[in-house]
C-alpha cells in the first residue's frame, strides 16, 4: 500500500500493487469506517473507494491522522484473521431475466454456451467495490475470485447510445445494473425489474460499497407470442 497526500486533510491509500487490489480496498474501507464509528477517527468525514484506491477525508483544518488510520487497518486485518467463516452475511438478491442482446457474444468470446455464462453470473457472489458513473451505479467485483473468467471480457467495441434502465451487464471483470437509461459500453446479459436507485427512498441507493450481491433467476413472464 502506498500513501499519497491529497491536500492537508486527506490521504489516498493506493492498493494497486497488492495481489488482490479490489479486496484490499474493500477491507480497508470497512476497517476505517469501523474506527470512525468507534470514535477512533473522530474527524474523518468520508471514505471513498475506487477500483484500487481509498480516499480518507477529514474535516477541513483538522489534518489527517495517519497513525490512527494505520491502527484501524491493522485492527481490521486482525479481525479478519480471527473471524470465523460466515455464510449468513447480508446479501442483496437481484432477480434477472437473461435475455440480453450480448449474451451470445459473451458466450462465444469465452468459448462456452449461454447457459454456462448465466450459471457463472448467478453462482458468483459479487461485492460492491465502489459507486460511480451514475447515481446508484455499483461496480460489482467477484467477492472471492480475483481471477474470475469474466475478466477476459472487456467493453464492447462500440458503445450504445441507449441502455435501458435495469439492464444487467458485465465488462472488464465487473458486473452492474444500470440504474436509469443512459449510454453504455458494457455487455448486456439481461434485465431486472429491481430498482437500484430511487431518489424518494431513504437511502436512495439499493447498493453501497461493501454490500454483497447475488443474481438469481427471475420469472420471464408470459410469452407474448
Amino acid at each position: 500500500m502506498r500513501e499519497l497526500p491529497a491536500g492537508a486533510d486527506a490521504v489516498l491509500l493506493d492498493f494497486a500493487t497488492d495481489s488482490a487490489p479490489a479486496a484490499a480496498v474493500s477491507e480497508a474501507a470497512a476497517a476505517v469506517w469501523r474506527a470512525v464509528e468507534a470514535g477512533a477517527l473522530p474527524h474523518v468525514t468520508d471514505v471513498i473507494a475506487s477500483a484500487h484506491t481509498l480516499l480518507v477525508q477529514a474535516e477541513h483544518g483538522r489534518g489527517i491522522d495517519i497513525l490512527g488510520i494505520h491502527r484501524a487497518l491493522r485492527a481490521g486485518r486482525l479481525a479478519l484473521e480471527d473471524a470465523p467463516a460466515d455464510d449468513s452475511a447480508d446479501v442483496v438478491s437481484i432477480p434477472v431475466v437473461y435475455d440480453g442482446p450480448d449474451l451470445a457474444d459473451v458466450a462465444a468470446l469465452l468459448g462456452v454456451d449461454e447457459d454456462h455464462v448465466v450459471g457463472i453470473h448467478q453462482e458468483t457472489v459479487w461485492r460492491v467495490q465502489f459507486m460511480g458513473f451514475a447515481p446508484g451505479f455499483g461496480y460489482l467485483v467477484p467477492h472471492d475470485d480475483p481471477d474470475h473468467m469474466f475478466r477476459e471480457i472487456g467493453r464492447r467495441a462500440e458503445s450504445r447510445t441507449r441502455v435501458p434502465v435495469g439492464a444487467v451487464a458485465i465488462a472488464a471483470g465487473y458486473s452492474a445494473v444500470y440504474p436509469r437509461e443512459s449510454p453504455g459500453g458494457w455487455h448486456l446479459l439481461g434485465h431486472t425489474v429491481t430498482t437500484v436507485w430511487d431518489e424518494r427512498s431513504d437511502p436512495p441507493a439499493l447498493l453501497e460499497p461493501g454490500r454483497l450481491v447475488r443474481f438469481i433467476p427471475a420469472d420471464p413472464g408470459p410469452d407474448p407470442s
